[in-house]
């Protein structure tokens, strides 16, 4: 049996619960046809680059799935008539990631930095490199440029 990472979005206005009934449908329908549901990681409600159905949000969840490709089409299939799940993708991987996805880690990282992590305050910079005040010496005459330019 072929390794898969699918992720899929589910609506912004459904409960954490209802994101977990969902996530148990479609290990349902995996098992069924012969295959196992690994990892399953849920990311949590983010917001997406653009709307999707009215929808300025989402709920990410990642499954590891080792499965047959009927499986898989059978879960693609039901997904996408669910007017729950707004998008979905699988792919084939050769293995598995042991331990937490990139972005879980992602998470971990800002989380023990703080919100702002290590970057410095908007008064504790250095004005001189920027060159915001820097003076560029006098302008020429308007049509000194023009007559450089032609």
């Amino acid at each position: 049996m072929a390794l898969y990472e699918h992720v899929f979005l589910a609506r912004q206005d459904l409960s954490s619960q209802q994101v977990e009934a969902l996530v148990e449908q479609y290990k349902g329908v995996i098992e069924a046809n012969g295959g196992s549901v690994g990892k399953v990681e849920n990311w949590g409600l983010k917001s997406l680059t653009y709307r999707i159905n009215k929808n300025r949000k989402a709920h990410y969840t990642l499954m590891d799935l080792t499965a047959p490709a009927a499986a898989i089409q059978e879960m693609e299939r039901q997904m996408g008539l669910s007017e729950d799940v707004l998008r979905f993708m699988t792919i084939r991987v050769e293995a598995h990631e042991e331990g937490p996805s990139a972005m879980m880690q992602k998470r971990d990282d800002r989380e023990r930095e703080g919100r702002f992590g290590d970057r410095p305050r908007f008064g504790d910079r250095d004005r001189g490199d920027r060159g915001g005040d820097r003076d560029r010496g006098p302008r020429r005459p308007r049509e000194q440029a023009e007559g450089a330019a032609e």
